[in-house]
């Protein structure tokens, strides 16, 4: 009977050990250009909520599929990388859905495998998040409703460096037309990195599009996410550690009559 009840406890142990990362190795960036072969929901109803958040589940009549029940996703972390703002989101919104969302297979795996084995570390927490292996750039429409999300990330994205690959940006005026699509009115943008001229293109790029607006100063002191964005991503503790420079812009979701006449003409033009 020690002996089986040892075994278990062991084999808990074991579930519930968090993965390696020198398995999953994988390139710092991917072309969200090419074409990638994964499952792609057809539209935001066809999204297996079931197999994200099994916790969150509930049904008013039977235990069949279509009878179950979730509240909609409500944050999206574009190119999550290995996870570190989920699992540090997970706790200060444990009532809130929240999804990962990365192109490179092995690392949205490693994603994938760390939020299982904290689930099993620690019962009941870690429920509300989630990760996908998908092109934001391509398929955000195909995951969110209008005006589903009311936070959406972009920590240390790729910063393209090359003029003829700015297009690979992951924000841009084109984009951020969908961006505000799946944004609530009030919802609100997090950017940042440590690439100044890709500072600049975002902070200009949220500037010149008419449904978001700069979130003061003073709001930015009060929220607990905006203290996030460097220590909880692998990126921002490199920046950190080396003493280097970080570069912010925190926008919000606006009706298009809020924006101001001279936002409103910059944005018939092109980033910088």
């Amino acid at each position: 009977m020690l002996m089986n009840a040892s075994k278990a406890s062991e084999g808990k142990r074991q579930s519930a050990r968090l993965p390696r990362k020198r398995f999953y190795r994988a390139r710092a960036h991917s072309n969200p250009l090419s074409d990638s072969h994964f499952p792609i929901p057809i539209s935001p109803a066809d999204v297996d909520y079931l197999s994200h958040y099994p916790h969150f589940s509930h049904s008013s009549k039977a235990d069949t599929e279509k009878d179950v029940v979730f509240p909609k996703i409500r944050f999206a972390d574009i190119g999550c990388g290995f996870g570190g703002l989920l699992v540090k989101l997970s706790p200060l919104f444990p009532d809130t859905l929240m999804i990962g969302m990365e192109l490179r297979d092995k690392v949205s795996e490693y994603v994938k495998e760390r939020i299982l084995a904290l689930r099993a570390a620690n019962p009941g927490q870690y429920e509300n998040i989630s990760v996908v292996r998908t092109n934001s750039m391509k398929y955000l429409p195909n995951y969110f409703c209008k005006a589903q999300l009311s936070k959406m990330f972009f920590l240390f994205p790729d910063p393209h460096f090359k003029e003829k690959n700015h297009r690979r940006r992951v924000i841009s005026l084109q984009l951020l037309d969908e961006y505000a699509f799946v944004l609530e009115l009030g919802g609100i943008i997090y950017t940042i990195t440590d690439v100044e001229e890709l500072g600049d293109w975002m902070k200009f790029c949220l500037d010149s599009h008419p449904l978001f607006s700069a979130v003061p100063e003073e709001e930015l002191e009060s929220d607990p996410v905006v203290k996030l964005l460097v220590c909880a991503t692998e990126e921002g503790q490199k920046v950190a550690r080396n003493g280097g420079q970080t570069f912010c812009a925190v926008f919000r979701r606006v009706a298009a009559d809020e924006a101001s006449d001279s936002i409103k003409g910059l944005c018939k033009g092109n980033c910088i």
